[in-house]
């Protein structure tokens, strides 16, 4: 297997930055350092275009961006707005849906790296599996490449991540609740992605810091379409006439608390006076209804514009955090009266 800019780097005991700068030849590396990776090269017969891809060398000013589904509403905002960045700084950019299937998401990164492209930004948490196994392309993928996570963050070399945290989001969404007296909160979730952990996660931990000892009794997992509303408010129908009382409702996603908006007025239940709703994404849902829907912004444009920041400055070679994480806020709209 031929060496990479990773094993130069790991072999040296230096950072895969400061290998770029000692290839660059950009200074700010002292003279012990510099001699450490050049013999490590001398000693692979490697010479400077071999790191050209990762590091800016020869570079083709093109970043490959994946995400699983073009059509969902946050992908798709993510996606316009790192097109957008890129294309302002220099760069253009290859984009392949890859659905949600694992090998599809393995066939879709190689036929992106292939293409010689200078970093490979993955959209939305769901690239990130819970076991080293199911990541081990992108692990394979970072010898290449920088690769960049937006919402997720994963803890190996030549990977950054820019999130939102989505726990601390969730975990103050529901205590808000609870603060104005409400106590039975429904939580529908759609997705058991990083982000998705992170956000459950936050919910329970507020129901069980307020005293209720059963917080699974109000959660439940929504697998059906997003794109049908018609589904999405059966299923909050189901779970009210199973038995489940609530009057208050958390959604992972705005799409979801839309469809428990339609569920109260088919049944006649008034908000924000007997049932408050609070969605997540900001997105464009949250004006398109009445009342307006309270919504937990997740800070999107700032996640992808300081995504893009950290990819330029470390295809210059920049030593740069491997993780970056902006707070959630609350957006209160007519869905809640607290």
């Amino acid at each position: 297997m031929a060496m990479t800019i990773y094993d130069i780097s790991r072999k040296a005991g230096v950072s895969i930055a400061t290998v770029s700068r000692v290839i660059n030849g950009s200074g700010n590396v002292r003279a012990s350092t510099q001699k450490k990776v050049m013999d490590v090269i001398e000693q692979y017969n490697y010479t400077p275009n071999a790191f050209a891809r990762g590091m800016g060398l020869n570079s083709i000013k093109t970043i490959g961006i994946l995400c699983a589904d073009s059509s969902d509403l946050y992908l798709a905002k993510a996606v316009y707005l790192l097109e957008q960045d890129l294309q302002a700084n220099g760069y253009e950019s290859l984009l392949c849906c890859t659905g949600y299937q694992l090998d599809a998401k393995k066939n879709y990164l190689n036929l992106i790296l292939s293409k010689k492209v200078d970093s490979i930004i993955l959209v939305g948490s769901n690239f990130i599996a819970p076991t080293e196994l199911e990541n081990a392309y992108i692990s394979e993928a970072a010898e290449q490449v920088p690769i960049m996570l937006l919402n997720a963050a994963y803890d190996h070399p030549n990977v950054y991540g820019t999130l939102c945290d989505d726990y601390a989001a969730m975990y103050e969404a529901a205590s808000a609740m609870l603060k104005a007296g409400i106590r039975h909160i429904l939580y529908v979730y759609n997705a058991q992605s990083y982000s998705g952990i992170r956000k459950r996660k936050g919910i329970t931990d507020a129901l069980q810091r307020a005293g209720i000892t059963d917080p699974d009794r109000y959660i439940y997992h929504y697998t059906g379409r997003m794109d049908r509303l018609c589904d999405i408010t059966d299923f909050i129908e189901q779970i009210a006439d199973s038995g489940v009382a609530f009057d208050g409702m958390i959604a992972a996603e705005d799409t979801l608390a839309i469809g428990c908006m339609k569920y109260a007025k088919r049944r006649g239940i008034r908000i924000p006076q007997e049932l408050s709703i609070i969605g997540y994404n900001n997105s464009i849902l949250t004006d398109c209804c009445t009342p307006e829907l309270t919504s937990v912004d997740n800070r999107l444009e700032t996640l992808s514009h300081q995504l893009v920041q950290t990819l330029l400055r470390v295809i210059d070679g920049e030593e740069m955090p491997t993780k970056a994480v902006y707070a959630g806020k609350l957006v209160k709209r007519g869905t809640t009266n607290f």
